[in-house]
């Protein structure tokens, strides 16, 4: 492995130049507290961003989000070892989801939430009759490079559980025992603890995770059905559309409500391409197809659209001039000068101004044909945990017969850096005796690609099982194969390669760290918060590796 590779955080980019690492804390200084964020993947450099966030994210915001997390922590300080109630939980969830990658860019709504947070917060001090402070993010941001380097691998593990948590929260599944864990965390980011105290807190941020990704899968399958495979068409039909992006299947479905009979078709974009897979969904005749690819694309493909977007999570790029008139967000999701969806006391959101926005503009006037990125018109979606395992006779068999040799999964985030054409040619070249498991939207590099059938199984090569959070369908799969082959997740015929960008692929890949997978192909670069050290422990334990070319690891991979 070499340190440039690793993007393992020793530089730090600025207005003036790169910086070693362990000038992190002069650099900052400097600029007078500008920023510092290295959260995601296409952070500057791959080390900070110091200036500006390369994502869109001003200082302002930076600052802002900051002062959130710190007030977070002092939140969770003020309940000490007391439950949170069930408001409490809400305002976690929605204070970590809004500091995720790409959610909220408007530093007065993130202002208005910590206003919100220190509110709760002085009020719990009250009563306990106990005096409480935030926590000062430069203390982290500073702090000796291993405790940074963990307590920001908690930091933004929780961030991405809690965007999980909160999909769940608004169908109603909630679960205390992962309300107090955020809490506990928090308290954890802004202790003294040292290295050796930090690691079982990473550890456990993949251990409680494991159990949200199943409360959302509950909560999704509970509500909306069990995901059947459906082939999704791209192309666009005349008249008005919509087009809904992001991952929140419940603003998906209260659109499809109040859509039905208005003679407006409803086309998902992104993360929410899987939303066609589920029975009640899908049963609504005005869900048609999908728009565009993955997230980083979006403001080529929505230039000039004739129709408006609903962005309902984490996917939001600052918009172009061309259809910012058209943007309306929701739920957390804020960008300033776009228009906002409130959700009333009950949860309920009227999306009629969306509607009437797509009523003017019209859409196409003919059909209106797209194209994946490999030139598929069509894409198949909805193999999840349930659809795969009624199969998995077939799966078994095939390995015995010798006509499976390989399972890949090949999933994770999609991003904008160069490098990430590493996966399309990877899943290319899988040889015809393997079958590739993909999920999030690091699928729309290959998800239109033909890869057949597996021999005379009738099983496609290629098995797209949902969005980021659908990663416990995937471990669903591999503990069930595990136990028909009676081996180890470790002893199957599975390689895992995962493309990671922001906090809920953080969270994913803590999650399989508890569960002891071995390994794991991550890029395209490591993360910039990963010190050297805590690397070398997560490379000892685990045998994490980087990503290389297409050819080689292909090759490690099938040795």
């Amino acid at each position: 492995m070499t340190e440039d590779k690793m993007g393992s955080g020793r530089t730090v980019a600025s207005g003036e130049g790169a910086v070693g690492n362990e000038g992190v804390l002069e650099a900052v200084a400097a600029q007078a507290r500008k920023m510092f964020c290295f959260q995601c993947e296409q952070t500057a450099g791959c080390g900070g961003c110091t200036s500006a966030g390369v994502c869109g994210k001003s200082a302002l915001t930076a600052r802002e989000q900051d002062e959130l997390t710190g007030a977070l922590v002092g939140l969770a300080r003020a309940l000490g070892d007391q439950a949170p109630s069930r408001r409490v939980s809400d305002l976690v969830l929605d204070g970590l989801f809004t500091c995720v990658t790409n959610v909220d860019f408007e530093p007065t709504a993130v202002r208005a939430l910590t206003d919100r947070i220190h509110a709760e917060r002085d009020s719990i001090a009250s009563e306990r009759g106990v005096a409480v402070a935030d926590y000062d993010m430069d203390e982290l941001w500073n702090a000796p490079e291993d405790v940074r380097s963990l307590k920001s691998l908690v930091l933004f593990g929780i961030r991405g559980m809690a965007a999980y948590a909160h999909h769940a929260a608004v169908l109603d599944y909630r679960d205390p025992k992962l309300a107090s864990f955020f809490c506990r965390a928090l308290a954890g980011i802004g202790s003294d603890a040292g290295a050796s105290e930090l690691l079982p807190l990473v550890l456990e941020v993949g251990e409680q995770n494991f159990s949200c990704m199943a409360l959302l899968d509950g909560a999704n399958t509970g509500t909306y059905g069990k995901p059947v495979p459906t082939c999704v068409e791209l192309g666009i039909e005349p008249g008005p559309f919509i087009v809904v992006t992001g991952h929140d299947l419940r603003d998906l479905e209260q659109l499809l409500e109040q859509t039905d009979g208005r003679g407006v078709n409803v086309y998902t974009h992104g993360e929410m391409l899987p939303a066609h897979a589920y029975p009640l969904l899908k049963a609504h005749p005005q869900l048609k197809g999908n728009f565009g690819t993955a997230w980083q694309n979006q403001r080529r493909e929505f230039d000039a659209i004739p129709a408006p977007v609903l962005f309902t999570t984490n996917c939001l790029m600052p918009p172009r001039g061309s259809y910012k008139d058209r943007v309306f967000t929701t739920g957390v999701v804020r960008f300033e000068g776009c228009a906002h969806v409130e959700a009333a006391a009950d949860g309920r959101k009227d999306f009629s101004a969306v509607i009437d926005k797509a009523l003017e503009l019209g859409g196409y006037g003919e059909f209106h044909q797209q194209e994946g990125m490999n030139g598929g018109r069509s894409v198949t979606t909805g193999f999840g945990h349930d659809a795969v395992l009624g199969v998995a006779d077939k799966v078994v068999e095939a390995v015995r017969a010798g006509k499976l040799r390989h399972i890949f999964l090949v999933g994770g985030c999609d991003g904008a850096k160069p490098g990430r054409n590493y996966y399309t040619d990877f899943v290319r070249n899988t040889p015809a005796d393997t079958i590739v498991l993909t999920l999030a939207c690091g699928k729309f590099r290959f998800n239109d690609l033909d890869l057949g059938e597996l021999g005379d199984t009738g099983l496609p090569r290629l098995l797209d099982m949902g969005q980021c959070n659908d990663a416990y369908s995937a471990l669903v799969v591999a503990t069930a194969l595990a136990e028909a082959f009676g081996c180890g997740v470790n002893d199957l015929p599975l390689t895992l390669v995962l493309s990671w960008y922001e906090q809920k692929a953080v969270a994913i890949l803590l999650t399989l760290l508890h569960l002891g997978i071995k390994g794991i192909f991550l890029g395209p670069t490591l993360p910039a918060f990963v010190s050297p050290g805590v690397l070398q422990t997560l490379v000892d334990a685990y045998g994490i590796r980087p990503t290389t070319t297409p050819e080689a690891d292909m090759a490690a991979a099938l040795a």
